[in-house]
């Protein structure tokens, strides 16, 4: 059966344009369009769709509330389409945390470097968020705002109010701490990464005693902002990288959209090298990258978790990581937006656990004794 898919634009060109896209991929068919987020509400609920792209920026109802509303009435698999702006990231992230599952450039010149690759880009997200429909029988919770939240525009700002420290629950039976010692965390992902980030992130403690990466598909102009937003959430801080940064230890760095993550020098002396990186990598930050440099710097010191997103990103540096002795996690395939990559993990049997989201930072702070 084909995917139902429900176009939602206030540009008659571009729902023309995106229905012709996907009714060209005979797996899926678009149902109807909507002109607003009024009324792609009210035909949510009537045509129940498999999946919904959608606008942000509309008249009577923008694509943010539409969303939110959606997902309280009839929990569906949405796409968003933004602009590749500061404001646009701002909007993304909001419609992100509102339960949207991924996103797109609105201009497909952005997405790829061809006409047919971008149509084969936008089939491909369609098709991969279809897959979470019949899991989304209600809406997943969302992490509390933060009380202040800082300026997007300043990556490193702090927040001028702490939320409480976490509650360190107790650990489960099943989780046992493996004994290794650690000297950083690194995390790759992509769709769907940035609420599985903020899931993570938010439950760890302003004392962690490691730097973690973050390496997270993203367009150049989001991760400034995403960098921010997780900073105002979490008790650790977050910021996105820059060339020259000293790891330190309950400090998260998360990778520039558009460039390379590497390492140099040795233990807390490491530093990050930003650099622009070979054309002929499809990711840019590429996990595999940041993983090998990882394994290069701290050997079997790593603790390496691979989170939800497509393809198979982060294998290949795992791997390397893993033939050091470092530790191998990925996100099990039931709490995945997309399971492409931790399943390449997985499959590949570099893996020592499979665990869902919502058990990852717990399972981190069992294995570092905290």
């Amino acid at each position: 059966m084909a995917v139902k898919v429900l176009v939602v634009d206030d540009s008659s060109f571009f729902r023309r344009r995106v229905s012709e896209i996907i009714n060209q991929d005979p797996l899926m068919t678009v149902i109807d369009t909507a002109q607003n987020g009024r009324e792609a509400v009210d035909k949510a609920l009537q045509l129940r769709p498999d999946v919904i792209t959608m606008d942000i920026e509309m008249p009577v109802l923008d694509g943010i509330s539409a969303v939110r509303e959606i997902m309280a009435k009839c929990p569906t698999p949405i796409l968003m389409f933004s602009s590749l702006t500061h404001e646009g990231a701002k909007a993304t992230l909001d419609a992100l945390d509102a339960g949207a599952l991924d996103f797109l450039p609105k201009k497909f010149e952005d997405i790829a470097r061809d006409k047919d690759e971008a149509v084969k880009l936008l089939q491909q997200r369609v098709r991969e968020i279809a897959r979470k429909r019949f899991l989304m029988a209600a809406a997943r919770p969302r992490v509390p705002e933060p009380l202040v939240r800082p300026a997007l525009g300043a990556a490193s700002a702090r927040p001028l109010e702490r939320q409480p420290e976490p509650v360190r629950a107790a650990a489960p039976a099943s989780f046992k701490r493996s004994g290794k010692s650690y000297q950083l965390v690194a995390i790759g992902t992509s769709t769907g990464g940035p609420v599985a980030l903020q899931n993570v992130l938010t439950k760890l403690p302003g004392d962690f005693p490691h730097p973690i990466l973050l390496i997270q598909h993203m367009p150049a102009t989001f991760t400034a902002a995403f960098a921010a937003r997780l900073n105002g959430l979490c008790q650790i801080g977050v910021k996105e990288a820059e060339d020259g940064d000293v790891l330190r230890p309950g400090h998260a760095y998360l990778a520039p959209g558009g460039k390379q993550m590497l390492l140099e020098g040795r233990g807390p002396g490491a530093r990050l090298r930003i650099i622009e990186g070979n054309d002929k990598v499809n990711y840019k930050p590429c996990v595999d990258i940041t993983f090998a440099s990882a394994a290069k710097i701290y050997g079997d010191k790593v603790l390496a978790i691979v989170l939800t997103g497509m393809g198979a990103d982060g294998r290949d540096g795992a791997r390397l990581l893993k033939e050091q002795g470092a530790t191998i996690w990925a996100q099990d395939e039931a709490s995945c937006v997309v399971y492409g990559m931790p399943q390449a993990v997985a499959k590949a049997g570099i893996a020592s656990e499979s665990l869902p989201l919502d058990r990852v930072a717990q399972r981190i702070l069992v294995e570092l004794g905290r």
